[in-house]
This record gives C-alpha cells, sequence and structure tokens, in this order.
C-alpha cells in the first residue's frame, strides 16, 4: 500500500524573522520615517512667518522695512550678518527672510566650505534673488573669504584654470543673491569682509515674558498641556534661550506623558528639570564645575585653560556656552587677570564667602594666569 506523502509545512510569515526596523527591500525605511518625523516637528517648531516670530522686536522690525522696500524697488535685499549666542534664532530669521522674499533658500555652514572651489559650486548654482545661508560664517578660511568680496559686491567670480605658465582667469558673472551670514562671534570676521553686510542685527537673550510664548505655541505644537506656572519655571531656567526652552520642553512632556497624563504642571517641571541635572537657580552641572574651580580659588584669578582643565571641556565651548550666562547671573567676573567667582557664586554652591584678603586658593597654580 503507497504511503501518503507528508504534507507541506506551512508556509511562514512573509516578515518572520525580519528586523522590524529594516523594510523588505532592505532598506530602513521606519528609522528613516522616524527621523523624517523629528526633522518635521523641529521644523514645526519654528515660526513660519514674522508675525509668528516671538522677541528680537527692533530686529525683525529693520528686517521687514528691509525685505519690504526691497521688493518694491525690484532689488535683491543687502547682504545680512546676523549675530549672537547659540539658539537664539538665526537660522529661522535666515528662514523667514527667504520666505519672506519669496526666494529659494540654499543653506550651508562655514566648515563644509574649505575650498575656493566648494564656494564657486554653491555661487554658481544660485537662481536669482536666492538666498544663500552660512551658518557659522566667521569660520570660513581666509582664502573663501576672500573670495567671496567680488562675489557679494560685483556678483562676479574669478575661476584660475590649469597652472604655471598657461594659467589664466576665467570671470563667470553670478546672478544676483542675498548671503545671509549667522555667527556667535562675529568679532572673528575680518572688516573688510564684516563691512561689505549691509545690514547687520545682533539678537540678544529673550526675556522670560518672551519665552512663556515660545513656550506656550511651542506645547500647542507637540500637542501637551503646558499650565502658566510651568512655563514660567522652565522659561525662567531656559538661560534666555529658545532652543533650550524648547529642549527642556521636550523633555519635561516625555515625564508628563508617563506619569500626569501628558499635562506638564509646576511639580511635572521642578521633576523634570531636576532629572536634567538643572538646579533651581538653572544652572547646569558644567555651570556648578567651573563655580566649584573658581570658588576653590579663593579668590585667585583663574586662566580660560585652568578652568577647562579642571572641569574637562573645551576651551570655546565654556567661553561661547556656560560663561555668557554666569556673567549675566552675576556669578562670575572676567577681567584681563582671569575668572573670579562673586559672592552670588558662593550663595549658588552654599559655600561661605571667602575670609577677607584671604589668597590662599586650592588649586595648584604656578603663577598668575597668561591665558
Amino acid at each position: 500500500m503507497a504511503r501518503k506523502a507528508a504534507p507541506p509545512p506551512p508556509a511562514a510569515p512573509a516578515n518572520e524573522g525580519a528586523n522590524p526596523f529594516v523594510d523588505a527591500s532592505g532598506g530602513a525605511a521606519p528609522r528613516d520615517a522616524l527621523a523624517n518625523d523629528a526633522a518635521a516637528l523641529d521644523r514645526s517648531l519654528r515660526p513660519a512667518a514674522f508675525p509668528d516670530f516671538v522677541g528680537q522686536q527692533a530686529c525683525v522690525e529693520n528686517l521687514v522695512l528691509a525685505i519690504r522696500a526691497a521688493k518694491a524697488r525690484g532689488e535683491t535685499l543687502d547682504h545680512v550678518l546676523l549675530s549672537g549666542l547659540p539658539g537664539l534664532g538665526k537660522t529661522t530669521l535666515a528662514h523667514l527672510v527667504a520666505s519672506e522674499l519669496g526666494a529659494g533658500l540654499k543653506e550651508t555652514s562655514a566648515p563644509a566650505i574649505q575650498r575656493a572651489a566648494d564656494l564657486a559650486g554653491l555661487l554658481t548654482n544660485l537662481e536669482p534673488g536666492d538666498v544663500l545661508f552660512i551658518d557659522e560664517i566667521h569660520r570660513l578660511p581666509s582664502a573663501v573669504e576672500e573670495y567671496l568680496y567680488a562675489a557679494m559686491e560685483r556678483f562676479v567670480i574669478d575661476v584660475v584654470i590649469d597652472q604655471g605658465p598657461g594659467a589664466r582667469s576665467l570671470r563667470i558673472d553670478l546672478p544676483r543673491f542675498t548671503l545671509v551670514g549667522a555667527t556667535t562671534r562675529e568679532g572673528l570676521l575680518a572688516a573688510p569682509f564684516r563691512s561689505r553686510f549691509g545690514l547687520t542685527e545682533r539678537l540678544e537673550p529673550y526675556p522670560p515674558a518672551d519665552l512663556v510664548r515660545i513656550l506656550l505655541r511651542s506645547a500647542a505644537v507637540l500637542a501637551v498641556g503646558l499650565e502658566a506656572d510651568a512655563a514660567a519655571y522652565l522659561a525662567e531656567r531656559a538661560r534666555g534661550t529658545p532652543r533650550v526652552a524648547n529642549r527642556f520642553l521636550k523633555r519635561v512632556r516625555d515625564l508628563a506623558q508617563l506619569t500626569a497624563g501628558n499635562r506638564i504642571t509646576r511639580d511635572v517641571a521642578i521633576e523634570g528639570l531636576r532629572r536634567l541635572g538643572v538646579d533651581g537657580r538653572g544652572l547646569m552641572r558644567v555651570d556648578r564645575l567651573v563655580l566649584e574651580v573658581l570658588v576653590r580659588a579663593e579668590g585667585i584669578p583663574v586662566g580660560l585653560k585652568t578652568i577647562a582643565a579642571a572641569v574637562g571641556e573645551d576651551e570655546r565651548t565654556i567661553e561661547d556656552v556656560y560663561e555668557p550666562h554666569l556673567l549675566r547671573c552675576g556669578l562670575m567676573m572676567r577681567s584681563p587677570q582671569g575668572r573670579r567667582a562673586t559672592s552670588g557664586a558662593y550663595d549658588a554652591l552654599g559655600r561661605p564667602p571667602p575670609r577677607a584678603g584671604s589668597r590662599e586658593g586650592t588649586l595648584p597654580f604656578d603663577g598668575p594666569p597668561t591665558d
């Protein structure tokens, strides 16, 4: 008697054993989608038009006036230089300038432009009236910076073809464009370069009232409840910076979502910032470490290199990110001899003030700081 053939095993589901983060074609579609969603969320927190931009009233009014006048004359806008601390909205303003002009925006950063050829490629691909935004423009190499002079003034570039005795220069006409530069260190720009910007605007830290308005708008975009006293608590500790305020809001939202029914109260805000290492004065961990170094010196001026070595941070990071906030809060004094702690720094750390006339510190100084 013939034996019956065994039935074939059931087919496995198409996605069995597959990586849930990789699609069937071998790509990483879900991860890409998450990245795109995060980028879209960050963009949605930026205002879409000048009337939605909170704060920096004088700067915004000057930009709107210049844009409307240029459009009425049928001209391109003068080149714009935006300076100020990180996170104050320089990139957002560049996007708003392009939007108000109805022009295309090409965006790059100075570290990505290391050769004149890199810049020539960007300039020759611009359309008439486009806005070219260069972030951290003070980091352009000198050769590239000088290459921009003719492009900004006469809208031409000179390209050298071949080398040696047969080398020749070819002049290329460029479409009229607007350069928007953003910098955190305006003083590093060469004077001839800085003078070629027709509009120069400096952004200042935001008062808490403006940051509260920004936080309430961001909370609506993020679909999370935010009580007024919680918004005020976050704003007072956001270092006058919308970027920091929105970062606080996103992290506190996580806590509210899991523990408070997706509503941020003052207690939730306090607990959320505590988990981030932000104390009641708005000081972060590195802020406190810097103050510890100064307090331990007991009145001896401390140089930037010494602080950076003791804290374990880059000198530029301390000078650009942490020092401005400590100076604005009156917790640090800076002089040619070095940095000193104020009486407020001792209060912030819960330390007794130094003895009158005390000059003995606990740091291993070999002499007066020279940096």
